[in-house]
């Protein structure tokens, strides 16, 4: 039985998912991988720090309101990088709030793991958005490895899809839904609702942000193309070099007409092989209903690949939440240590 200890930076939904999953699963993936996960430090702005070297009480962390509430742990005064240096810890989970602007607090969190000789697993979008190159060579130097799947479509396999098992065949381009806000909107204005009306439903969900505009004008999406381009065509692009359009500007009118010619208005991600260059756009497009990515509704993510041994082939799953996200971390982890 390999013992693995986990040390998380950031304690939010996609924190308390993790722990979730653990208690859930935890059983499985010692039965099946002969591994041993459990927390051992995690840390938030918001609350604190806690410190256990033979593991916090899952139950205690998945019913707590506050890290400070862990009465079983130790409370040292660290801060982030105090402790990723100090814990006992094998890999570091950095699930802090996304910057598609400097990456920053995450990038610094990650080098430091790194450089502390920690392996990474991030479903941060910023860091691997902006500085995979850089972050991934520097892992290399120091003999560990980064996980990424959550960055694109959260825990449905969009990159280890490209990355292990399509990549043989010749990926020449990939597009997809990959803002679920977006396509829930796209959704709701279908069954007659405005563009407002739908973006304020969506915000009732809990699809939406109080600001909603790096989902609705592409910018989240922008990123999770430049992170595609990075990991399948090795080509870096910044989020806000890329030519994005959001659904701001599609009326109910627009969708309606489209449905009586058998279209339907999604936002597409896309990056493709265009002779020797990389073209990367992310824009509603009009796609024919015998298209598979025409007929994801909801707030559900697909991701469309084209090969040239394979042809096209289309995945489709969720794109967020908190149990999806925490099953794309606990993916990486068993890569990296079964």
């Amino acid at each position: 039985m390999k013992n693995v200890r986990i040390g998380i930076v950031g304690f939010g939904n996609v924190g308390r998912g993790f722990a979730q999953a653990l208690k859930k699963n935890g059983d499985l993936y010692r039965r099946v991988y002969e591994i041993n996960f459990y927390i051992t430090a995690i840390i938030d702005q918001n609350s604190g720090c806690a410190y256990d070297p033979d593991g916090i009480d899952l139950d205690q962390l998945i019913n707590a309101n506050s890290i400070k509430d862990l009465n079983e742990a130790e409370h040292p005064n660290w801060n982030v990088i105090s402790m990723i240096q100090h814990s006992e810890t094998d890999v570091i989970l950095e699930l802090t709030y996304t910057n598609l602007m400097t990456g920053e607090p995450a990038v610094l969190h990650i080098r430091e793991a790194i450089l502390s000789g920690k392996h990474v697993v991030t479903s941060n979008k910023g860091p691997i958005a902006l500085h995979y190159k850089m972050l991934s060579s520097l892992a290399n130097q120091n003999g560990v490895t980064i996980g990424i799947e959550g960055t694109v479509m959260s825990g449905t396999p969009a990159l280890r899809m490209g990355t292990d098992l399509l990549f043989s065949s010749g990926i020449s381009s990939v597009r997809g839904i990959f803002n679920g806000t977006c396509n829930f909107i796209l959704t709701e204005m279908e069954k007659g609702l405005s563009f407002e009306d739908a973006l304020k439903f969506a915000q009732d969900f809990g699809y939406a942000e109080a600001d909603p505009s790096g989902d609705v004008e592409g910018l989240d999406t922008a990123g999770k193309v430049a992170i595609l381009s990075q990991i399948l065509f090795d080509q870096k692009i910044e989020p806000m070099d890329i030519d994005y359009k959001g659904i701001t500007k599609i009326t109910s009118e627009d969708i309606k007409t489209a449905l009586k010619d058998n279209f339907r208005w999604k936002l597409i991600g896309s990056v493709k092989k265009v002779d020797d260059a990389i073209v990367a756009t992310v824009k509603p497009e009009l796609l024919p209903l015998s298209n598979p990515l025409a007929n994801v509704m909801g707030a559900t993510n697909a991701i469309q690949y084209e090969t040239d041994l394979l042809g096209i082939t289309t995945l489709i799953g969720p794109g967020a939440g908190r149990l999806e996200t925490a099953s794309a971390l606990i993916q990486d982890l068993i890569a990296i240590f079964k």
